[in-house]
């Protein structure tokens, strides 16, 4: 496979990779206006192939006695975290999650919680408190439709293949040959063709994730429209129930003073009507809300309360004897601690012959204002300032719902239209693109307000060359932050941020630049306090003034007030993390064009860099990492001038020019020129091999690795518009021949040129094994490896690169909405739902550009003609 050309393969793998999981699907039901573009699964496929989560005892020989230290020192800690703090860490070694391949399209907006419901249905993953994950799959969610012909009910089936426990008298295990899932998000799509009955069932999921929406984007909300389509001769009554738990799965939903009420809300000429589910726990209260909106011909049930435990006959045989449930009117008595309650709510309508009806549910939750794990203070969250603060917000929030997600709907299609109907474009990216925001969302998100005695400037003042106490963009459109993966929880990871940035900067630039703000208050604090670093063992201050911080914080602890960057590296060690922050300023400028941002950014962008030059050893205008582990893999050990950090140097001095430049500041503009041109001649000396650039300049062993992420630096340059003519600091042949190399070795040299390009390879076509990382695939560093390649004119080279991550990830692996950090060629995979992989947003990026250069040449050719 490896002789084959970019566009090529035999056998056409991708395509029966992506045939593989409909391969089950019996029905020819396609179900109702379902897109032909996104993931599409059968009901009844199951993953041939099970990893297991990287742990301790995954990591080499070689590298046990490289890491020994570190063992110990991170034993030590995980022992007082675990079973004397009693929380959890930040980072588990010792308890990965592991694989469970049922993950769809998570429920709700940005920043508010969100609830994942799986591609069979299942509501299995949690985030309600912010930042915290619990992976219990609640078999009372689910839906049911009962089917009614001439006052008799013919048909009635829980709508999920699982048998569990719970509720024997319910008809369960719908044969899942008959039903698929389709997912683009925000959006998903599930079709049941109920066997035997002439009928299908289509269940649209939305959820309102709206790019340059500041307001409906924020709703802790979600949409399911049932299109009942009647193939039959005769007219059926379709009935849909929903039935939910009080609670999420967790202890607490049995620790008592629980309780429901039905309601009804009437507003500018719309009825909506439901159950509020109060959650009344001590941390963090929240309610529930199931909704449907009134129409002249359906009929809206509810079962008020329920329990949980028995066989469930009650309700099973109210809805059974007339497709209606009883309708109790006033609330539930609260439970008794070690009891729970759940709740059902029912639309009921009459489907003709031939024909077509449809039913809509709503799902809200409404947690205004929430306590991280500290306790220390109370957070606002951003849809409070459009619903407000008092948790009595659900049933506003269903009514806005149910009488907007048409417009949400037409938001979204005008926003993915344009992409999806481009031919030029493989369907695998389109699932991509769309499907990897989920992450967006289901980051841990937070989205707060800024509370009103709030300084973001660090205590360095505008007047002093800092910030103001309250930057405008932060007070108009709030505070946000998202954790580096699901099991890595620490927010708004500055490293990792760097490739992520590009679906926030191109979809909600305004959040992008709220959070450049927050990082650069922290940016001049410092924080004296001595303690122990877990990496190299050394003791030093929890942070220096002038660098870029590892983080903003764990949601157990107090983010924006305390970050676990000291328990990694000493922070003056991340010398990577001040250059990318650097290089995202001027990005983000260049594509917002927002002047007062520049200007703002300008000082703390001069901070860092004075804080960098210390580094330049030599004189020679290249700064090295004199023998500290490089940022990019944990392990790898750098001497010297390096590709990867060598290179964020010289793009980071070249967007100093031009910033410079663009705020007059001449004297300035000289100094980094200088230094550019100095350094830019070193670094090709000291690292060009010339076929690509070697890893580092040490000479060591395996010095001249093939590093996939070596032109990092003018990956980010070609995103900001530079990388040519006066603002080039990488010559374009020498570019363009290191990424050949990468494509030939990293990629077609590896698995088949199937998965991806591994982080490193030797020269002579073997994974480079001298780190724990360096032989493994990271998603999103290979979705910015496709965006430079599309920038430098390589696109089949950088969508087959890109194919291989999704194909593994998405069809191979089934880790759908859960795209890891980095999976190995065999067995292994690290760090689930991880925060990288929205750089594929950057080959969007990259791909508008060329179409402009493509328009633009003709343009001047047509010119030229005439």
């Amino acid at each position: 496979e490896q002789d084959v050309g970019p566009t090529e393969c035999k056998a056409d793998w991708g395509q029966r990779s992506s045939q593989e999981l409909m391969s089950r699907y019996v029905s020819k039901e396609t179900g109702y206006k379902v897109p032909k573009e996104g993931w599409r699964i059968c009901l009844a496929h199951e993953f041939k192939e099970k990893r297991k989560p990287f742990q301790a005892k995954d990591v080499s020989l070689s590298n046990i006695f490289k890491h020994v230290g570190l063992g110990v020192r991170y034993l030590k800690w995980w022992y007082k975290k675990t079973k004397i703090e009693k929380k959890a860490p930040f980072i588990d070694m010792f308890g990965a999650q592991p694989l469970n391949q049922i993950y769809g399209a998570p429920l709700g907006g940005i920043g508010g919680g969100t609830i994942t419901r799986g591609w069979r249905g299942e509501f299995c993953r949690w985030q309600l408190n912010p930042g915290m994950y619990h992976y219990k799959t609640v078999n009372t969610n689910q839906f049911t439709v009962c089917l009614r012909r001439d006052g008799n009910t013919v048909y009635q089936q829980v709508l999920s293949v699982e048998h569990p426990p719970a509720f024997q008298s319910w008809n369960w295990g719908y044969c899942g040959e008959y039903a698929f899932y389709h997912a683009l998000y925000p959006r998903a799509w599930t079709v049941y063709d109920l066997p035997g009955q002439n009928v299908t069932l289509t269940c649209r999921q939305i959820s309102p994730i709206i790019p340059h929406d500041y307001q409906d984007s924020s709703l802790p909300v979600a949409v399911f429209v049932w299109d009942v389509e009647n193939r039959n001769d005769f007219t059926l009554d379709v009935s849909i129930m929903f039935t939910m738990l009080n609670g999420s799965g967790l202890k607490d939903d049995e620790s008592g003073g629980h309780w429901n009420e039905p309601f009804h809300l009437e507003k500018d000429g719309e009825a909506v009507m439901g159950v509020v589910l109060h959650h009344c726990t001590t941390v963090n209260p929240y309610t529930l809300c199931m909704a449907a909106r009134h129409q002249p011909d359906q009929v809206i049930s509810h079962q008020t309360a329920f329990s949980p435990k028995g066989t469930g006959s009650g309700l099973w045989s109210d809805l059974i004897t007339d497709g209606r449930l009883d309708s109790p009117t006033g609330s539930s008595k609260p439970t008794a601690k070690g009891e729970s309650v759940c709740a059902a709510l029912a639309v009921s309508c009459s489907v003709p012959a031939q024909s077509r009806n449809t039913l809509e549910f709503s799902l809200s939750w409404d947690m205004p204002e929430f306590t991280f794990g500290s306790r220390e203070r109370q957070h606002c969250r951003r849809y409070t300032r459009y619903f407000g603060s008092g948790g009595d917000a659900s049933p506003s929030l269903s009514h806005y719902a149910l009488t907007h997600y048409t417009q949400w709907e037409r938001s979204i299609e005008e926003w993915q239209t344009p992409i999806l109907q481009d031919g030029s474009l493989p369907s695998w990216y389109k699932s991509a693109l769309f499907n990897e925001l989920y992450f967006v969302a289901d980051g841990g998100t937070v989205w707060t307000e800024l509370p009103e005695d709030a300084d973001v400037s660090g205590g360095l003042r505008s007047e002093d060359g800092g910030l103001p106490a309250q930057p405008d963009i932060i007070k108009e459109f709030g505070r946000f932050a998202y954790l580096e993966g699901q099991e890595y929880r620490m927010y708004n990871t500055y490293d990792v941020h760097f490739y992520a940035s590009f679906a926030l900067i191109m979809l909600w630039p305004k959040l992008a630049l709220s959070l450049q703000y927050d990082i650069a208050g922290a940016v001049v604090q410092q924080d004296p306090t001595v303690r122990l670093h877990l990496m190299n063992g050394q003791c030093s201050a929890v942070k220096t003034k002038n660098v870029v911080p590892h983080d903003i914080g764990d949601p157990d602890d107090e983010p924006w007030q305390r970050s676990n960057a000291y328990l990694i590296h000493d922070t003056a060690d991340w010398k990577d993390l001040n250059l990318k922050f650097v290089l995202q300023v001027y990005r983000d400028f260049h594509l917002t064009q927002d002047a007062q941002y520049l200007q703002d950014m300008w000082p703390i962008c001069v901070a860092v860099m004075d804080s960098e030059k210390k580094f330049d050893l030599d004189g020679d205008g290249l700064i090295e990492n004199s023998g500290y582990p490089d940022q990019t893999y944990d392990g790898w050990t750098v001497t010297g001038p390096s590709a990867y950090c060598g290179g964020l140097w010289l793009a980071s001095l070249c967007v100093m020019c031009k910033m410079a430049t663009l705020l007059e500041k001449q004297d300035s503009c000289l100094e980094y020129r200088d230094m550019l041109d100095r350094g830019s001649a070193a670094f090709d000396k000291l690292l060009w091999n010339g076929t690509y650039y070697n890893y580092d300049s040490s000479k060591r062993n395996f010095s001249n690795s093939v590093m996939s992420d070596q032109c990092a630096g003018h990956w980010f340059l070609k995103a900001s518009g530079l990388g040519e003519g006066e603002y080039q600091a990488f010559p374009k042949e020498k570019i363009q021949r290191a990424l050949k190399s990468v494509f030939d070795l990293n990629v077609m040299s590896f698995a088949g040129g199937q998965m991806g390009a591994v982080n490193g390879m030797r020269p002579e076509g073997v994974p480079d094994r001298s780190s724990v990382q360096s032989d493994e695939v990271w998603i999103g560093v290979v979705y910015g490896l496709a965006a430079t390649m599309i920038h430098e004119g390589m696109r089949d080279e950088g969508l087959r690169t890109a194919e291989g991550c999704y194909r593994t990830v998405w069809e191979k692996l089934g880790m759908a909405f859960q795209t890891p950090e980095a999976y190995s060629e065999k067995n292994i995979y690290r760090s689930l739902a991880y925060m990288r992989p929205l750089s594929v947003w950057a080959m969007q990026l990259a791909l508008n550009a060329s179409h402009v250069d493509q328009s633009t040449s003709a343009q001047t050719k047509a010119a030229e003609q005439s």
